[in-house]
Order: structure tokens, then sequence, then C-alpha cells
């Protein structure tokens, strides 16, 4: 076929009227206005969802191998906290950040007992007493993070109740009736183990700690030095 009838049809095609019924309009009918108003179908599926496919198929296959469902099922009695879920780290993890913590806070503390009686701070000293307290901590901190002292938050919580509310009132005790010396001596590690209690304790608990403290203070009329 000639190269100059191909040209030839194409300008007649380019030419000719368009064939399709289809003519654009700005006009809309009564149908139209009722499909733009009705309200989208939030009735939810009307059959299985992936979802319900899965779960028959999860079934299906547990029934097929029961020993491997035995196994993902928890064995944490109910009504309590399966083991490590909030411990990512478990106890040896949590007990080295919070001796280090401590450690540092025993180190701090000691600083401000000096600094407050206007003695030259004895660094040799205060680090020596920081590395003897930092295994202890570690001891401590340890024993309350194992699996079986999380089985008991009740217990746990006035177990640190207990330590909060004597070592606040025995720190204020110490700053209000006896000398320096004494109290540069028991202020570091008191206060740390003060301020570990609270930090461990629930929110309501570790409040009543703080009111029992402020109100020993307050009913013997210490001041908080």
């Amino acid at each position: 076929m000639a190269a100059g009838n191909r040209k030839e049809r194409r300008a007649a095609a380019k030419n000719a009227p368009a064939s399709s019924s289809f003519q654009p309009t700005d006009e809309i009918d009564a149908a139209g206005v009722e499909l733009l108003l009705q309200h989208p179908d939030r009735s939810g599926p009307k059959g299985k969802t992936l979802f319900d496919l899965a779960d028959e198929r999860q079934l299906e296959l547990d029934k097929a191998n029961p020993n491997k469902k035995r196994a993902k099922q928890s064995n944490t009695p109910a009504g309590e906290r399966p083991f490590n879920d909030e411990e990512p780290i478990g106890p040896g993890g949590d007990a080295i950040l919070y001796a280090i913590s401590l450690a540092a806070l025993h180190l701090t503390f000691d600083v401000i007992v000096y600094s407050q009686y206007r003695e030259e701070v004895l660094w040799a000293d205060i680090f020596k007493r920081a590395g003897v307290a930092l295994p202890i901590f570690f001891l401590l901190v340890y024993i309350m993070h194992v699996p079986f002292s999380l089985r008991f938050p009740v217990l746990r919580n006035i177990f640190f109740l207990a330590i909060a509310v004597v070592a606040g009132c025995y720190m204020i005790y110490s700053g209000n009736m006896n000398g320096y010396f004494y109290v540069m001596k028991a202020a570091p590690p008191v206060g740390s183990l003060w301020i570990w209690s609270v930090v461990e304790m629930d929110p309501m608990y570790a409040a009543g700690s703080a009111l029992a403290v402020f109100g020993y203070m307050g009913w013997n009329g210490f001041s908080f030095f």
C-alpha cells in the first residue's frame, strides 16, 4: 500500500465528524444528584475478611500440631504480668544501671554535705565511699528485680514504702540533731536509699511516703537542712 494513501486516510479520519454518541454537558439529572448525596455503606464486610480467613487457617494448623500450640500459650497465672515483659535487659542489666546511678548519687550527696559544712572536699575519700557502696547497690537492686520479687507487687511497694519513710525521717532527724561529722558519714548512703525507694514505688505509695516524711518534719518542728 502506497505511503500517499496512508496519509490521505489519516487526513480524512481527522476531518471526519466524531462517531461517538457521548456529548459533554454540565447538566445533571435527579439520578445523578441522588448518587452524589447517598451515604457510604458503613455496615462492614458482608463476608469473611482476611483476618477471619487467617484465624480459621491458624485453627486448622493448631489442630494439626497441638504441641506447637501449647508452646505458644503463656504459663503466667491469671492476674499476674508475664515475667520480664517490662524488663528487656533482665535484673542483671537493671542492677548495673541502677547501681551506677546510685553510686553517682551517693557521690553527689557527699559533695553537697562537704560544701554545706564548708569543709574541703576530699575527693579520694568520696570516690572510695562511692566505690564501696556500688556493689551493695548492685546486690540490693538485683534482689528486688528478680522474677520472684516482681511476683508480689503489693508487698514490694510496702517494702519500699517502709524504707522511704524510715530513711527520710532519719535524714531529717540526723540533719537537725547530730553533728556535722556524723551527717557527713550517714547522709550519702541513707539519702541514696531514700531516692531509690521512691523511684521503685508506684506513684501512690511514693506520694504517701513523702506525706509521711514531711508530716514528721512538721510535727517535730525540724527544718529541711
